[in-house]
């Protein structure tokens, strides 16, 4: 199984994904990451991804491969993260054949009913959780 963890910025919340599913998940599974600018693609490759790609169109090509998508929110939303998210990624990975497992955060400009104001350790931790019950399938 293939999981793509998209991230932007300084790739933090990639890089802790990354992190946390390799320890979950072994190598049972290729993580690759892609990032919507080096600085986060790097940060991911030090966290342990499989492989890495940068930018917009390494990433729509990989969101069309991956079995399983993990990121933050905005990468459903056009001009999240800043602006890095563009309507051509939003579209990508909102299209993609891929299960898409999102983390919410407010800073993405998406705010989620139902939601509360869980950690971020918490919400990581439910992804990674969510991606494990994905790759048992």
């Amino acid at each position: 199984m293939r999981i793509l963890v998209i991230d932007g910025q300084g790739g933090g919340l990639g890089a802790q994904l990354v992190t946390r599913l390799k320890a979950r998940l072994g190598p049972a599974v290729q993580i690759w990451a892609a990032g919507t600018n080096a600085l986060a693609t790097s940060a991911m490759l030090r966290a342990g991804a499989d492989k890495a790609a940068t930018g917009e169109n390494a990433i729509c090509y990989n969101a069309s491969q991956a079995d399983l998508i993990l990121g933050p929110i905005g990468l459903l939303s056009a001009n999240a993260l800043m602006g890095e998210i563009s309507p051509t990624i939003a579209g990508a990975v909102a299209s993609s054949p891929a299960r898409r497992i999102l983390v919410p955060m407010s800073s993405c400009g998406v705010l989620i009913a139902g939601v509360g104001t869980q950690k971020l350790e918490e919400l990581l931790d439910s992804a990674v959780e969510l991606a494990a019950k994905e790759v048992a399938l």
